[in-house]
């Protein structure tokens, strides 16, 4: 702004708009400025979204953008809403992961972790965290993200170390964890236990193998089937059902284990299905989890035959040493050989490997920490049945949530790693007595012993991030400030495919450890495919890197595709086209942007309720164009907070677009040009006015979305006293003193009478530079009005040599002509028109009106419709109707004429 209040397009918004210059400048605008800062403010309602942290491992994926995107366009939405909005950033120490990728580049130098031994090899892995940690914050960054960084949390911080070691302790006081010797899911590469959701099943080809088993009395052999040959040497029993006619008769006696000639019983147990195989199974209680619990019930042996990674240990004699599935090979050869193993079927089944390593997962019985989930899965269940459950977008959803949690299975929490929260447990090697405590214990609680050894595991990484809703806020001190006004949050932002891992874990700790549901609502969406609908990996070398994709098109073209690709709870495509088309959408705005202020280079800012002051008192008079433009933006402002409210965020970004690029650009600012370039000073002024309301609500509309390009130019607009950022500017509100409805008819009409004498210039191949004659027979004395009152607007774009409105107009011959809704037009276009394709147009016209008024009539003499349906949508519906027949009646009298 000059010192005489005039705007200097050249210095206010350049010719392009440079998308790297303005993100960087404008987040370091708002970073100085602090607008992220959450403030706890008694006269404001708390909004809180804390991000679902990203593992520091590397750099964040399309999937990170979506996510983070769906947050941010919340958040900025609220705190222009009024609200005071905390958007809490925060990494995961992503034990598996983290500890693979730092032993991977140990092993370039030649070395182990155990070559560092266990304090060594942690410092590195901090030093990977400081490095990775910088890299995520410089994507949030270029993505735009309304962070508060002063509240940044990282799920190995001294803060959120001693919320797991409180919740460890009180699970463990009330009997909810607990140590014991179980089959877990081992991931022999990672060489530690696995949740049951860290598996990933996989349908791999392979045998069913049938074999014979000798009674140890000699009189005769048993049939049992297995996939996994190998584990037959931890056999330990033969399964029958109790009541299987054909083996009743054997249980109580033994039979020998092939090769190792151990003597095993044959027991009776309601587990086997006699239906199924042989009806008798092998029982290895030690590396699969259904003998496991037979093997309890009969007090049977547990022989582990395999080591951590995998290799046959000595329990497996012969084969001691060898890889477990050499190992398979093998025995099957020798199986075959010695007459025992005499059928092998072709067999599809699911094998789970490990998500974190892809490594086969293997039952191994362990001694591992676990959580006995029932009671908090029962509270979580009761809670989904209350009046306080936790709202899932797509309600859908919270079925898939239901499913699990109501089909639990204890929870095993320890993990053989040296990254992440070390368990809590000493055990004193005097008297064997396990301590648990929230700190660190130098003397045994039952025989004053010193000689303590700390358990050497790590909890699960989803142990501490299942707390992250609560623990970032500073519990267990429910005193604290920010946990007192911003828990619960209110909304969660997440993929459907950690609804296991993460959302149902934080649901039930935040029930059992507040008291209260964590978040209010669950916006779940889907993954984001490449353009043939293929989920992105790198063995397909599809994955699209979102710096690249904002280095060549800008964060806002970027944000706008993830945030309007898809509808919630649903798979995306990413398509190239649709970011640059989305960056065409930004240009449109620019350009668009650029003429206004080419045309307020004298225009004197005013307040921001100027424009409604002065409709109010009358000292300004709209045209029909300005009195529709607002009407336009007021039912833009009215479903565009709807559907941003409902998540809905496809629908409000298209409302968007086409406000901008239809209403606002294409129409309104060409209808400007009139009064803009004209002698009167007050229409002038006026439409001056409307432009920089129309902008100023447009772009406050637009800025969750495309945070960068509408600072820019909210900036450029002439408006006194406004602020200083659209960050923290008011959310528009729907005014009723600036919708005009009389005048969206008018318009509506104009609109119609110009694109219909573009379509017809267009099909017989008449320019808008030809000059033609153009006739307007009005079908009322309202319309009649409504066009002369727009006759200037309608000979601007349609170019005719004459312009007659007449109610009396007389049927030319030889004209191409149209029905819109309050009038009819005629081109007489004598020498230009083939009466012959003329009719044929009329025909298909005819056609077109005919399903449109069979369509209205199915509807309204539908009893269902009829009966749900609010009496504005029928009295709506009936309207149409009466339009399209109309219309219908007046094209077949032209047919008629011709």
């Amino acid at each position: 702004m000059s010192a005489d209040n005039t705007i200097n397009i050249d210095e206010q918004l350049p010719k392009n708009f440079d998308p790297s210059q303005a993100e960087a400048k404008w987040y370091r605008y708002w970073i100085d400025n602090q607008f992220f800062k959450a403030e706890r403010d008694p006269q404001k309602t708390p909004f809180t979204i804390v991000i679902p942290p990203p593992n520091v491992t590397g750099k964040l994926h399309l999937g990170h953008a979506l996510d983070t995107t769906l947050q941010d366009i919340i958040t900025r939405t609220k705190r222009m809403q009024g609200y005071s909005t905390l958007f809490l950033p925060g990494m995961d120490h992503a034990g598996i992961a983290t500890q693979a990728r730092v032993e991977a580049t140990l092993r370039e130098e030649g070395i182990t972790r155990h070559d560092l031994g266990r304090e060594k090899f942690l410092e590195k892995v901090w030093e990977w965290k400081h490095i990775y940690a910088q890299h995520i914050r410089e994507q949030w960054e270029k993505l735009g993200l309304a962070l508060d960084y002063s509240r940044e949390r990282f799920t190995m911080d001294e803060g959120l170390s001693a919320a797991v070691r409180e919740v460890f302790v009180r699970w463990y006081e009330k009997g909810l964890i607990y140590r014991g010797k179980r089959i877990i899911n081992w991931d022999p590469a990672a060489r530690t236990a696995l949740s049951d959701i860290e598996v990933i099943y996989k349908e791999v080809k392979g045998g069913m193998h049938h074999m014979r088993y000798q009674l140890a009395d000699g009189t005769g052999s048993i049939e049992v089937a297995t996939t996994r040959p190998e584990t037959m040497l931890g056999d330990t029993a033969v399964a029958v059902h109790p009541e299987d006619e054909r083996y009743k008769h054997l249980i109580g006696k033994t039979v020998i284990v092939p090769i190792v000639n151990r003597e095993i019983p044959i027991v009776g147990d309601d587990y086997v299905d006699p239906e199924f195989g042989s009806g008798a199974v092998k029982i290895t209680p030690a590396h699969d989890p259904n003998d496991f619990e037979v093997g309890l019930r009969h007090n049977l042996e547990q022989i582990v035959v395999m080591d951590e990674s995998g290799t046959m240990n000595k329990n497996a004699g012969p084969y001691a040493g060898l890889d477990r599935f050499a190992c398979r090979k093998q025995i099957i050869a020798d199986l075959q050989e010695q007459g025992v193993m005499f059928k092998i079927e072709e067999h599809i089944h699911q094998v789970g490997h490990s998500e974190r390593s892809d490594a086969v997962v293997e039952p191994y019985l362990s001694t591992q920490w676990f959580v006995n989930m029932q009671p908090l899965a029962d509270a979580a269940i009761a809670n989904a049945q209350s009046d306080e459950s936790v709202r899932f977008v797509p309600e859908r959803f919270k079925n898939t949530y239901l499913r699990w949690i109501e089909n639990i299975r204890d929870w095993c929490i320890s993990r053989q790693l040296w990254w992440g929260h070390r368990i809590p447990a000493w055990y004193c090697q005097d008297c064997g007595h396990v301590n648990v405590a929230r700190h660190d214990v130098t003397e045994c609680s039952e025989c004053h012993s010193h000689n303590l050894t700390q358990d050497n595991d790590v909890l699960d990484t989803w142990f501490s991030s299942g707390l992250w809703p609560f623990s970032t806020l500073n519990w267990p001190n429910e005193e604290d400030p920010d946990f007192k006004y911003f828990y619960p949050t209110n909304v969660l932002v997440t993929g459907y495919d950690i609804i296991f891992f993460w959302v149902a874990r934080m649901i039930f700790s935040g029930l059992d450890f507040t008291g209260q549901k964590p978040f209010n609502d669950v916006l779940i969406h889907g993954i984001i495919r490449d353009s043939e609908g293929r989920k992105m990996s790198k063995s397909l070398g599809n994955g699209v890197d979102p710096m690249e994709v904002i280095e060549k098109y800008g964060a806002d073209a970027l944000r706008f595709t993830l945030a309007t690709g898809n509808s919630p709870g649903n798979d995306q495509r990413f398509y190239w086209e649709k970011v640059e088309s989305n960056r065409n959408f930004s240009n449109k705005i620019w350009n668009a942007s650029r003429f206004a202020l080419m045309n307020l280079t004298t225009y004197e800012a005013q307040g921001e309720n100027a424009l409604r002051e002065q409709v109010a008192n009358g000292s300004i008079q709209l045209s029909t164009p300005d009195k529709w433009i607002l009407t336009r933006l007021q039912a833009a402002i009215t479903d565009a907070t709807r559907l941003m409210d409902a998540y809905e965020f496809g629908e409000a970004g298209r409302v968007l677009n086409n406000f901008f690029w239809d209403d606002l650009c294409d129409w309104y600012i060409e209808m400007a040009k009139l009064p803009l370039y004209g002698n009167d000073a007050d229409a002038k002024h006026a439409t001056q006015t409307v432009l920089v309301h129309v902008l100023d609500q447009a772009l406050r509309l637009l800025h969750p979305f495309m945070p960068f390009m509408t600072e820019e130019i909210w900036h450029a607009l002439p408006i006194a006293d406004k602020g200083l950022s659209l960050t923290i500017a008011a959310w528009p509100k729907a005014d009723e003193a600036l919708s005009f409805p009389e005048a969206d008819a008018e318009m509506t009409l104009y609109m119609e009478i110009i694109r219909s004498v573009r379509n017809i210039r267009a099909e017989v191949n008449v320019p808008m530079s030809k000059k033609i004659e153009l006739l307007i027979k009005p079908g009322n004395e309202t319309a009649l009005e409504q066009l002369n009152r727009g006759k200037e607007f309608l000979e601007r774009f349609t170019n005719p040599e004459t312009l007659v409105i007449d109610t009396n107009l007389a049927t030319p011959e030889k004209a191409m002509s149209a029905v819109v809704t309050g009038a009819e037009l005629f081109l007489p276009l004598a020498g230009l028109i083939d009466l012959e394709q003329e009719r044929k147009r009329l025909e298909k016209e005819i056609d077109t009106l005919d399903k449109e008024v069979e369509r209205i009539e199915k509807k309204l003499n539908n009893p269902g419709f009829m009966a749900k349906a609010p009496e504005a949508v029928i009295a709506e519906e009936k309207a149409k109707l009466d339009d399209y027949a109309s219309k219908r009646e007046k094209v077949k009298a032209r047919l008629a004429d011709l």
